[in-house]
This record gives C-alpha cells, sequence and structure tokens, in this order.
C-alpha cells in the first residue's frame, strides 16, 4: 500500500495534466482498478480455490457476513436516533452504508492471504463471507437503502405501477449475477475438481499472488488521492461502528457458539474490514453524501492499522 502512496504522490507532482481526468494521476488508478475488477481479482480467486480448504461449515461465512450487515444498518440507525441528528436524508444514507459493508475483496483478501496465521488454506472462509455476503449485500441491500435515502426524488408510478427508481435496484440486484467473482467464484468451484496440468496450476497460482500486490498498490493509489477530511467528525462513528462494534460482536457471538481458530479470525477481520469503495459507487448512483462517504473509507482504511493488530491479539487464540 506504500507503493501505492507514493506511486500517487510521484504522479500528482511530475506526471503531466495532473488535474485533470485524463492524466495519469487519474487515469493508471482508474485503469488499474477495472483490469483488477473484470480480470485480476477473478483469476486470484480461481488460483488462490485450487489450493484452499473448502471442506468444513463454509456456509456460516456468508451468515455471519449477512449478520454483521444487519447489525451494522441497527447501530447506525440507533446512533441516530438516540443522537437525533438533523442530518439530510443522504447523508443519514451514506452513514447506514459506511457502518454496514466493509472492503472485504481488495483489502480483505490480501490480509487474509498474507497474516501467518491464516494463509491460503483458509481463503475459502474470506472467500465465501465477501462473495456471498458482502458482494450481494453491497448491490443489493445497500443499493435498495441507497435509493429510499438518496438525494433525488422519488420517480412516479409507471403503467406497470413500478417506479423507474425500483426498476434501476431491481437491474442492479440481476446484475450481481453477471458479477466477475461471482462469475469467478462458480468457475473456480468447478475448476477445482478438475486437474490442471502442472505448470498452469502454478502459473495461475504466481498470477494470484501478484494480482495481491497490485490490490495493496491500487489501495495505495485510492487512500493519496483522498482529499475529503472535513467530515471526519461525522464520519467517526460510522467507522467506529464498522471497525470496533461488528468485529467485537462476530467474535464473541461465534465464541459462543464454539467456533474457534483460523475459520474464527478470519470472519472477525473481514468484519472489521475498511468502509467498502462500493459506498462511493452507490453514493454516486443515488446522489447521496459523497464527502462523508469518503470521509469515512478514508478513515476506515486508516484505523486498519491500528485495529487489525487488536483483533489478532483478541481472537488469533484457540
Amino acid at each position: 500500500m506504500g507503493v501505492g502512496i507514493a506511486l500517487g504522490a510521484l504522479l500528482y507532482r511530475f506526471a503531466p495534466h495532473r488535474g485533470e481526468p485524463q492524466g495519469l494521476y487519474y487515469q493508471v488508478p482508474l485503469r488499474l482498478g477495472r483490469f483488477l475488477f473484470w480480470v485480476g481479482i477473478p483469476l486470484s480467486i480461481i488460483g488462490f480455490m485450487r489450493r484452499a480448504d473448502l471442506s468444513g461449515n463454509l456456509y456460516l461465512a456468508p451468515v455471519v457476513a449477512w449478520g454483521a450487515i444487519l447489525l451494522g444498518l441497527g447501530c447506525s440507525r440507533l446512533w441516530l436516533s438516540v443522537h437525533q441528528v438533523s442530518w439530510s436524508r443522504p447523508t443519514q444514507g451514506s452513514f447506514s452504508l459506511a457502518a454496514m459493508l466493509g472492503n472485504t475483496g481488495y483489502i480483505g483478501y490480501p490480509v487474509v492471504l498474507l497474516l501467518p496465521q491464516l494463509g491460503v488454506s483458509v481463503f475459502g472462509w474470506a472467500l465465501f463471507y465477501d462473495a456471498l455476503g458482502t458482494l450481494l449485500g453491497s448491490y443489493g441491500l445497500g443499493a435498495i437503502l441507497a435509493a429510499e435515502m438518496g438525494g433525488r426524488p422519488q420517480s412516479p408510478l409507471d403503467l406497470t405501477g413500478a417506479r423507474p427508481g425500483m426498476r434501476q435496484w431491481l437491474s442492479r440486484l440481476r446484475a450481481v449475477g453477471q458479477n466477475p467473482i461471482i462469475l469467478a467464484f462458480g468457475l473456480g468451484l468447478w475448476l477445482k475438481t478438475i486437474a490442471l496440468p502442472a505448470w498452469l496450476d502454478s502459473a495461475l497460482y504466481q498470477l494470484a499472488w501478484v494480482i495481491v500486490v497490485l490490490s495493496l498498490v491500487l489501495m495505495g493509489l485510492r487512500m493519496q488521492q483522498l482529499r475529503s477530511w472535513q467530515h471526519v467528525h461525522r464520519a467517526t462513528a460510522a467507522v467506529a461502528i464498522k471497525m470496533l462494534v461488528l468485529p467485537l460482536a462476530v467474535g464473541l457471538a461465534l465464541t459462543a457458539l464454539g467456533v474457534d481458530g483460523p475459520a474464527r479470525l478470519v470472519m472477525i477481520l473481514q468484519a472489521g474490514m475498511p468502509c467498502a469503495f462500493s459506498n462511493l459507487v452507490l453514493a454516486e448512483a443515488y446522489d447521496l453524501d459523497r464527502d462523508l462517504s469518503v470521509a469515512c473509507v478514508g478513515l476506515s482504511s486508516a484505523s486498519l492499522l491500528f485495529t487489525l493488530p487488536l483483533w489478532l491479539w483478541a481472537f488469533s487464540g484457540e
């Protein structure tokens, strides 16, 4: 991630047209992000799945993910109600999304893969948590909430009795099934049952690690571009819910259910990932509070440096 921050600073200082959308400062992370979304992350999922242990109760991961998402939504609404804030509905929507949804892909995958306590063998837990939990939550429940809280006026009913806005989020929900991560998830499950040539299997695995590095570089580039820090006082509560309340609740609940070891740690860490970049996409699409969404992403990403050691210390044991 530090390499990405340094690269972003160099591009901002020396690249031509640095303040314009066509300049390298904006185009490099944009094109890298598109490559990772459509090609890189799907290939890494396939590569790591061939070595991941997919036995055991992996179905528990998306159940925990949805429990954390709903708990985040509930806590955010409770906080807004108790403090009786006079924020606009778009600001409240961005606040709730930040408390609900985490970056379990671009950050969650590398964290799980690179930690010596975890690694490739438990990657399946992170994958199921993200693909069947966070991803569906972001463009399913997240899109519904954004449509309800967005700044755009509600559209009138058409002749079929459905609002265009409703058709929009239903279309987004259908698009989840066409998401390359979901497609790679299914393809990886199928390829795991097939014996590939040793050279191809090794190449996929090595390429998967390259994608992990590129994902961290992209996160650094995006972090370097964050500028909206004036809403940090509002973002603090949402980030505290996302990165403290949710992983603690998940950890205590799993411990009470008798779940321990690496599987528990993976789900705790995924629950405590920084606010998702998909929140920025939803904020743009539904006219939510963009500045608050950016502040939440930036503050939560910086907070990971402090919360990650905390959860490792608290829940690394059996």
